[in-house]
């Protein structure tokens, strides 16, 4: 069992909403969509369902050409974030309505939707409607109905952004399980880099519409191919600076960054980009090589566990995560350290670079 997008794109009056798009699906597999509002994560989900028919291409599904198919003719299911359900049933016929046009036996029904509901903590809520619900709740069971339906495609679009944190932690948990059980192509859609992780299996960057990388989460995490994907895997967003090579040696706006010499090999002299997550910002350097940073502190947000330093260095707006409780007023000018390995470089056309460490990996 496979869906298989064949250059599949998608505009409309003139715009494109998707650009050319070829991608394979396998069965049991978690395949994550991950991208900002708009960068086209439910249109490229409404096109797998057969909700929108692309402008070209052609879409497989079992290795059937069904382009044109309707989504009624397809085996599949879908949550949006924002939850459907049918207000004049109970939260029990709400779960049971796709087992019953399936014919289902009642005691199997009655077997399944206790099980589905419990698994969802709606066990207690099975006589009530949707409207006598929380939103949370109401959720869940357009969750439980979409599932129980067992399917050979789950699409799920940011499906747990209404729950509260410990429900939407422990569903993180139980949607990879379900979809290794099922033996079902789940497609989950979302905008959070730790969400993507956190589910494990595979991820599409994207952006404008494009995918812009595609492998398992953890590879696309470690090594993105260009500056678009880091944009994108990375929660705050990455930080950049430019950087200059030339005779063998980095800078930045004339200051020497020694760290970074001798990581690159057959570099060309020039203009570079250069990234850094702001997990990876220190407030001390962790090693003798360490980049040092100055920047202006513009805020600092304290969870309790972190604190999130907002930032500004010459015309770039940085944010730092470190650990703990930082007492640092706002305008005061501090120092950032940085380890050259956690960094990644970047050419004028946005692809990254390659260590000579890593090249070596790669050739030995």
């Amino acid at each position: 069992m496979s869906l298989t997008l064949e250059n599949v794109s998608l505009s409309v009056a003139g715009e494109t909403h998707i650009y050319p798009t070829t991608v394979n699906l396998q069965a049991a597999s978690m395949n994550v969509l991950l991208g900002p509002t708009l960068s086209g994560k439910t249109t490229l989900m409404r096109l797998m369902a057969g909700l929108e028919k692309p402008s070209s291409g052609r879409i497989l599904w079992r290795g059937e050409d069904v382009t044109g198919q309707p989504v009624q003719r397809r085996d599949i299911a879908m949550v949006y974030q924002q939850f459907i359900n049918y207000p004049s049933m109970t939260v029990y016929e709400n779960i049971a309505s796709p087992l019953r046009l399936q014919k289902i036996s009642n005691n199997e029904i009655d077997k399944r939707v206790k099980e589905s509901a419990a698994m969802m903590k709606l066990s207690d809520f099975l006589q009530r409607k949707p409207l006598q619900l929380s939103g949370g709740q109401q959720q869940r069971c357009a969750l439980a109905r979409a599932l129980i339906k067992g399917a050979g495609l789950v699409l799920l679009d940011e499906p747990l952004a209404n729950l509260d944190y410990k429900l939407r932690e422990e569903m993180r948990l139980e949607i990879p399980k379900l979809f290794t059980e099922s033996g079902a192509i789940f497609i989950y859609a979302t905008t959070e880099a730790e969400e993507a992780l956190l589910l494990g299996g595979n991820t599409a960057t994207m952006a404008a519409g494009n995918i812009v990388q595609f492998g398992t989460s953890e590879s696309v995490y470690r090594e993105p191919d260009n500056i678009l994907s880091a944009e994108t895997f990375s929660n705050p967003p990455m930080n950049f600076i430019d950087v200059q090579y030339s005779a063998n040696h980095f800078s930045a706006a004339g200051t020497p960054l020694i760290g970074l010499d001798g990581l690159f090999n057959n570099l060309a002299n020039g203009h570079y980009r250069l990234g850094f997550r702001p997990c990876d910002v220190e407030l001390t350097a962790s090693c003798e090589q360490a980049l040092k940073f100055d920047a202006d502190l513009t805020l600092t947000e304290i969870t309790g566990s972190q604190s999130y330093l907002h930032l500004q260095q010459a015309a770039e707006l940085w944010v730092g995560l470190v650990a703990g409780i930082a007492h640092i007023e706002a305008g005061t000018r501090i120092s950032i350290y940085v380890d050259p390995t956690d960094t990644f470089l970047f050419n004028a056309e946005g692809s990254r670079l390659l260590s000579a460490d890593h090249q070596r990996e790669l050739t030995s």
